[in-house]
């Protein structure tokens, strides 16, 4: 038995399928995103985790013996996000989310500031993704900045939430624009720009 877990911006998604990838139960639970400004657009992790929690006991109720047969979890999910974490691993602002646009001009910030991002992290920088967003971070919730010791995505958060452990896919990270995605490794270079280090990224 398997659990695959989708976090999606409008709701988290759960589905028990067996070995022969049969659907047994499947639950949706609605999630709510705030724009306190105009472009903005925001949600707290902690209903994600309590939309997950919520989908699993769905599963749950519909087939007990399954949930208790499963094996292994599987997760997607919204990319682009920026979940803030302290040195304890305490959420400290409400996620960005990718379709936010507040940091438009960040996007130059961080180019001027990293000339060769275009052809080492493969992407234009875009305020959907996640880099500009801290540099919006920085100049405009300094103290918000100086005590984040580690960036995840909504999916990796998940998953710390699940596993303990900060884990980030290739995938996702190429979303970032803190991936040099030739050598398929975090950007220093990148990192610098938005004032961070390899320190506040997951493995």
């Amino acid at each position: 038995m398997y659990i695959g877990i989708d976090a999606g911006t409008s709701g988290i998604k759960a589905v028990l399928v067996d070995e022969a990838q049969a659907v047994l139960a499947k639950r949706t639970v609605g999630l709510s995103t705030r724009s306190p400004h105009p472009g903005w657009s925001e949600q707290d992790p902690a209903d994600w985790w309590g939309a997950l929690l919520d989908a699993v006991d769905g599963l749950r109720a519909e087939q007990p013996a399954a949930v208790a047969a499963v094996r292994g979890i599987g997760l997607s999910g919204q990319q682009h996000g920026a979940v803030l974490l302290d040195a304890a691993g305490q959420v400290l602002r409400p996620c960005i989310l990718w379709n936010d646009v507040r940091s438009s001009a960040e996007c130059d910030v961080f180019e001027q500031r990293f000339p060769d991002s275009r052809s080492v992290c493969g992407n234009i920088a875009m305020p959907g993704f996640t880099a500009p967003k801290l540099i919006w971070v920085a100049r405009h919730e300094p103290e918000i900045f100086d005590a984040v010791r580690h960036v995840l995505l909504p999916k990796a958060w998940l998953r710390y939430r699940l596993s303990g452990e900060m884990i980030e896919d290739m995938s996702d990270a190429s979303g970032t624009l803190w991936q040099d995605v030739g050598r398929r490794r975090w950007s220093d270079d990148a990192l610098a720009a938005t004032g961070l280090t390899r320190a506040a990224m997951p493995a």
